[in-house]
């Protein structure tokens, strides 16, 4: 009887201390960061030459790897962009168009005009007018048409062969790349990234950019 009540104790030890580590995980490490340890140089250096807009503020710097279609990221840019904004932080958004996938396409003819346009131009304002509403009412006013463009088109599968090539150089580093992705630097110079498609992870992001 002794036995069985010292397991029956156990197992009961077992399944608190279990219950207890599952909720540390499920509340706090799974929604933290990485620190970008291999490829600094390789991934900072594609970021930097991708055609990122932002309102060019003079703090630290967060890229942050976007496509329209993606309400995560509609909810990341309403939730954390006005705090990471009125603390100085430049928001450098990488939007992309997504590629084909098994013969069909999974952008719009105006979707990837836009995405041109940004490359090219760098417009912020364009940026802002283009996620203020609804994907689907966008028309894409004044902007030349990137199908049919071989130059256009070029800048297109540049935004796509950068994802491409940074998915592996993050994945080397414990980040699966996902929409949005963000990559930032905190105070102390350590290179940090997360693919934040959970609002669990804005507080970390704020945190470490001061914000």
């Amino acid at each position: 009887m002794r036995k069985v009540l010292a397991w029956l104790v156990f197992a009961a030890i077992v399944v608190v201390a279990g219950a207890v580590v599952f909720a540390i995980w499920d509340f706090d490490l799974r929604w933290r960061p990485h620190t970008i340890t291999k490829h600094q140089t390789e991934i900072a250096q594609a970021l930097e030459q991708a055609g990122w807009v932002s309102p060019h503020l003079t703090g630290p710097k967060v890229y942050v790897i976007a496509h329209r279609s993606c309400a995560q990221c509609d909810q990341l840019e309403a939730q954390l962009f006005p705090k990471l904004q009125a603390a100085g932080v430049d928001t450098r958004v990488i939007m992309i168009a997504l590629p084909d996938r098994n013969g069909q396409a999974r952008s719009t003819p105006v979707e990837r005009t836009t995405v041109a346009e940004l490359w090219i131009n760098r417009s912020w304002k364009l940026w802002q007018q283009w996620s203020a509403g609804a994907p689907g009412a966008w028309t894409a006013p004044g902007v030349p048409p990137a199908d049919g463009d071989a130059a256009r088109s070029a800048v297109i599968a540049a935004g796509q062969s950068l994802v491409a090539n940074l998915e592996p150089l993050l994945k080397d580093n414990g980040v699966r790349l996902g929409y949005p992705t963000l990559v930032w630097w905190t105070k102390d110079g350590r290179m940090r990234a997360c693919a934040c498609t959970a609002p669990q992870t804005y507080r970390f992001v704020a945190k470490e950019l001061g914000a």
